[in-house]
């Protein structure tokens, strides 16, 4: 079984679709082992080392990130999940964004950015108006091995969300400091 790992005010939540089938069974976010998932963040430096998905557990205490899907129910594929498991589910991410208030919430994937905001058009980055106040929402590129993006082009997007979370704690180091 999987579970969410998200804390008040945290840095970063990554919301994906739901649990692989691998993901749900072994306990860890993005576990399958054709999933691009942890050679992203690392080639991107949104982690300074290249994590295997057993270390996802610590990411909380590691990096302020934590994890959660907009669908709690593990598939095979994404493309098994109903509108009703999407209708609910959005309802109930709404609900953690606004109480967890994650400085960031990266949607992995454009699908789940679509079904949460309940848009068809929607550009990789930060979106221009979040649904959650406070909440800066970044689209990114799926992980998944089934994505069809060059894996430098997914790097290149997810660097842009690494360069605003090190600016993000160069300014909350700086007025801890004042």
């Amino acid at each position: 079984m999987i579970h969410d790992s998200l804390t008040k005010n945290m840095t970063l939540a990554f919301i994906g679709f739901n649990p692989s089938l691998t993901s749900f069974s072994t306990g860890f976010h993005y576990a399958h082992r054709s999933n691009r998932f942890y050679r992203i963040l690392h080639a991107s430096g949104l982690t300074p080392v290249l994590h295997s998905p057993a270390e996802s557990v610590h990411f909380p205490e590691w990096y302020d990130y934590g994890f959660t899907n907009i669908v709690s129910r593990p598939t095979r594929r994404a493309d098994e999940l109903t509108r009703e498991d999407y209708a609910s589910g959005r309802l109930r991410l709404r609900e953690k964004l606004e109480y967890f208030k994650p400085h960031f919430a990266c949607f992995v994937g454009k699908g789940v950015y679509q079904q949460y905001a309940q848009t068809t058009r929607v550009a990789f980055g930060f979106c221009v108006l979040p649904k959650v106040e406070g909440v800066r929402e970044f689209v990114a590129p799926g992980t998944s091995g089934l994505v069809r993006m060059a894996l430098a082009e997914q790097v290149a997007i997810y660097a842009e969300l690494a360069r605003a979370i090190a600016e993000y704690r160069a300014t909350a180091r700086a007025s801890e400091g004042d």
